[in-house]
């Protein structure tokens, strides 16, 4: 099944919906409300994994701009022009917070999309910044990505702010998006390119590498293997998840129903490619997917 919403927003972000009280104007939150989650594709579901595990009781709306990966080669200006138009539809879905499970969109649109709009907004940088930090011994991390993200030095910033005296070594990764986005996530072609990128990396003594692209996980066991068993490989998603739970919980947000009580609602919906969007979620999550909607994004 294809849905296509053509309804236009211009302008600013809209705001958070109120309820009119008497003759006040009183934002409520309703925690029942879905958690919206966006990426440049697939890889974001390497994150909507882990929230489903810590925050089990949470309902979540997922959308993956597949018809536009990578965002990794982009610019700026394209990156939050697509980002904006994203949280755009996820506002027509009312949602209570926005996770940004794309490492483009976390180093280049989080602080425009946070200046205008009045919900949480998470990205995964800063997550993966802490637990690298509270992996490494050495104090030397290294840092593979896409091109945008390693050329904003947005891991450096956190993890400098973090503890001055760490070391990091980046390092580009554009053609691992693709691979995965194709499914070629033990195919030899996969192994060939990682050994070629990682290849330099392993001249450094780094002791932690985060994996800056929510796509990345998927590769983790070709890149494990590339880099040894001493390289501690950091996925983000788990952090995110965690900094998640705990914002919902400072601003009175999290869903404390349980799954026994009620059973939580996922929604899924992508710019194109339905059919292989879900036969990929399907080997993501540990829950079936029985459907997912083409949303016109550029309307928004």
């Amino acid at each position: 099944m294809q849905t296509y919403y053509n309804k236009k927003v211009t302008g600013h972000l809209p705001r958070w919906p109120f309820i009119i009280v008497g003759d006040i104007k009183e934002r409520i939150w309703n925690m029942d409300a879905p958690i919206g989650v966006f990426d440049s594709g697939v890889g974001g579901l390497t994150v909507v994994k882990e929230i489903m595990r810590q925050l089990p009781g949470e309902n979540l709306v997922y959308f993956g701009d597949t018809a536009r990966v990578p965002y990794g080669s982009k610019s700026k200006i394209t990156v939050c022009k697509y980002s904006r138009q994203i949280v755009r539809f996820l506002q027509t879905k009312n949602v209570k917070a926005v996770v940004a499970a794309c490492n483009t969109a976390s180093a280049l649109a989080l602080d425009e999309i946070r200046d205008e709009i009045d919900i949480p907004v998470l990205g995964v940088v800063e997550p993966g910044a802490v637990m690298a930090a509270k992996t490494t011994r050495t104090k030397n991390i290294g840092i593979i990505g896409t091109e945008s993200t390693i050329k904003s030095g947005i891991y450096n910033k956190f993890l400098h702010r973090i503890d001055p005296d760490i070391t990091v070594v980046s390092k580009a990764c554009p053609l691992f998006v693709p691979l995965v986005e194709e499914g070629l996530w033990e195919d030899r072609v996969t192994e060939d390119i990682v050994g070629r990128y990682l290849h330099e990396l392993k001249e450094y003594d780094i002791d932690a590498l985060i994996l800056g692209c929510t796509h990345y996980p998927l590769l983790r066991r070709i890149i494990g293997q590339e880099m040894g068993e001493n390289v501690k490989l950091v996925n983000p998603a788990y952090e995110t998840a965690k900094s998640l739970k705990m914002l919902l919980t400072e601003k009175d947000l999290l869903n404390t129903t349980g799954i026994d009580e009620k059973e939580p609602s996922y929604d899924y919906f992508v710019s194109d490619g339905v059919e292989k969007f879900i036969s990929f979620a399907d080997d993501v999550l540990s829950c079936h997917v029985e459907k997912a909607e083409i949303i016109d994004i550029e309307s928004f």
